[in-house]
């Protein structure tokens, strides 16, 4: 449920065949000249099309600083890379989401150590009170208004 902040990743998660040849078509459909890759704003299109907006520059300069500097632009193979990461990160913060809901049971928008307590005693009823304070404490930044309420980050 929880990753360590030493690093722990979610787990990678492989897109259908179906899935895959979306983005294959669409790295098609935005190589217009059939280059064989694409630029800059071909991918902005790419993701527009995929996800639904337009990157931003900070985001469009990390991926084509990533690209290999003896090309013109992102290949397909770099491309479904790219994608496969994003849609995976796209999952993991869908799957934090769902798990902050769960445990605002007053659906407040934030939790109590009290809410946090009590969803780890269904979850984890033989976890000791100490254990799951630090998971609260290291996991979510304390709201100034009321200290004892959090806001996940």
């Amino acid at each position: 449920m929880f990753y360590s902040q030493a690093g722990a990743r979610p787990r990678t998660w492989e897109a259908s065949p179906s899935e895959h040849k979306k983005w294959v078509e669409v790295f098609k459909a935005c190589d217009e000249d059939n280059k064989g890759y694409l630029s800059r704003e071909d991918f902005k299109v790419a993701v527009v099309m995929l996800f639904g907006y337009k990157p931003s520059k900070i985001e469009a300069d990390s991926v084509m600083s990533s690209v290999d500097p003896n090309t013109s632009g992102i290949q397909l193979k770099e491309f479904l890379d790219i994608v496969r990461k994003k849609k995976e990160a796209q999952l993991y913060c869908s799957e934090v989401r769902h798990i902050f809901t769960a445990f605002d049971r007053h659906y407040r928008g934030y939790l109590t150590l009290e809410d946090f307590k009590k969803a780890f005693k269904q979850v984890a009823p033989k976890l000791s009170e100490r254990i799951i304070l630090e998971v609260f404490r290291s996991r979510f930044r304390w709201c100034r208004k009321h200290p004892e309420d959090v806001t996940l980050i």
